[in-house]
């Protein structure tokens, strides 16, 4: 047996297709107001989210502020040859979404859309927002 014969050596470990991890929402995830159920973790997303928040304590449906992404710039320079750039405005699924608190009005989470491809993949312009139980 020679140097490129020999096993390798180490942990073997499981790559499956998990998911969760393309995607998936689990099926006992939480949408709307927690009312008091404890989160484990909160997908801030473009909708509001599910959340407990850690400055001030109460939990809750974030507040969404929106920002131009670089998705939204590339949506308006496409039609910008025709003279008319109406993505921008219009298309707010293809804007960065900030996710504020709305009792104490502070920042929590943000989902940033950095992708500029997005704007051929219309399934993924809008994602809802989940937490997960603890």
């Amino acid at each position: 047996m020679g140097q490129k014969d020999e096993p390798a050596i180490g942990v073997p470990y499981y790559v499956g297709q998990n998911p969760y991890q393309a995607g998936a929402i689990p099926p006992n995830a939480v949408f709307g107001d927690p009312k008091g159920i404890p989160i484990q973790q909160t997908m801030y997303r473009d909708t509001p989210a599910p959340f407990n928040c850690i400055f001030c304590g109460n939990s809750g449906l974030t507040v969404v502020r929106s920002k131009p992404s670089l998705a939204a710039v590339v949506g308006c320079m496409m039609p910008f040859m025709l003279g008319v750039c109406f993505l921008c405005p219009s298309m707010d699924c293809l804007w960065h979404k900030y996710h504020y608190c709305p009792s104490c009005k502070e920042k929590v989470a943000d989902f940033e859309k950095s992708d500029p491809c997005l704007v051929m993949d219309p399934p993924q312009w809008t994602q809802q927002s989940f937490a997960l139980p603890a």
